[in-house]
């Protein structure tokens, strides 16, 4: 048994072996009781069963440079966990009745940028969706100041790298998000790409089941203030929430204090 592949973690001065006749019996003691596990293991049908109780009807955003990438992992994630598949390109070129690189000869990425910011905030009261952003310049997501509606679900940022094993690649998502030199460093976790093969697709989007569970379960009122932030209005205060009737106009110049 791999114990690194365990569907949560376990206390193990708690641990008890023996053996019953021919067969070896294991009692693990959980060291969240409250977490139910649909398998000992780590893998994609327990976290997809996981992730349902975990992520409370959240929805879910897909964000980096690939549009291709971004859409394929979105539909296995949205397939997996019973959610609604939805794709920003998809839906601007349904409104605008052309494709999108046309859209950005005609009008430039800036204009492609602006209507997928008003298809966000459009999306940001659903629930139980996984969305696809656009990649690229054109893309909200690569623009600090368009995250305002992705804040309302918790964010998957697939960064592609050149990391040649796991501790550089760890290392390298450690330093954009210190740097805060994209606006992808905005995302709620990061998963790291070496190249990209769409038979890896469900593999990929395990990762980010995992990234999110950890996520969660390192701070377990994250769904409910997901929840609260799209009750308010997403007025672009996460994470620290300003109380009801807070002015995004007026900055951080209010006397209460944030949830």
């Amino acid at each position: 048994m791999e114990t690194n592949h365990l569907f949560d973690k376990i206390k193990p001065a708690e641990t008890i072996w023996y053996i019953d006749d021919d067969e070896l019996v294991i009692n693990l003691k959980k060291q969240d009781p409250e977490l139910k596990w649909p398998d000992i293991m780590e893998s994609w049908e327990s976290l997809t069963l996981g992730s349902m109780q975990l992520l409370k009807g959240a929805s879910i955003y897909i964000v980096g440079d690939s549009t291709e990438i971004n859409q394929k992992v979105a539909q296995e994630l949205a397939v997996g966990l019973g959610y609604t598949p939805l794709s920003t390109k998809e839906l601007l070129e349904t409104f605008a009745k052309q494709s999108i690189d046309s859209w950005l000869l005609a009008e430039g990425s800036d204009s492609v940028a602006e209507a997928e910011s008003a298809i966000l905030q459009s999306l940001s009261s659903h629930v139980r969706a996984v969305v696809a952003t656009l990649g690229g310049q054109q893309g909200a997501a690569r623009r600090a100041g368009k995250w305002r509606h992705l804040y309302a679900g918790f964010t998957v940022w697939l960064s592609q790298t050149e990391a040649t094993d796991e501790d550089s690649a760890k290392e390298e998502a450690r330093s954009h998000i210190k740097d805060g030199i994209l606006a992808y460093s905005n995302a709620d976790v990061v998963v790291k790409l070496q190249g990209w093969d769409t038979d890896h697709t469900k593999s990929v989007a395990e990762g980010c089941l995992s990234a999110l569970k950890q996520l969660i379960l390192s701070d377990k009122k994250l769904p409910g203030k997901k929840s609260l932030y799209i009750r308010l209005g997403c007025r672009g205060d996460w994470p620290n929430i300003k109380p009801p009737g807070w002015d995004p106009s007026a900055g951080d110049d209010v006397s209460p204090s944030g949830f």
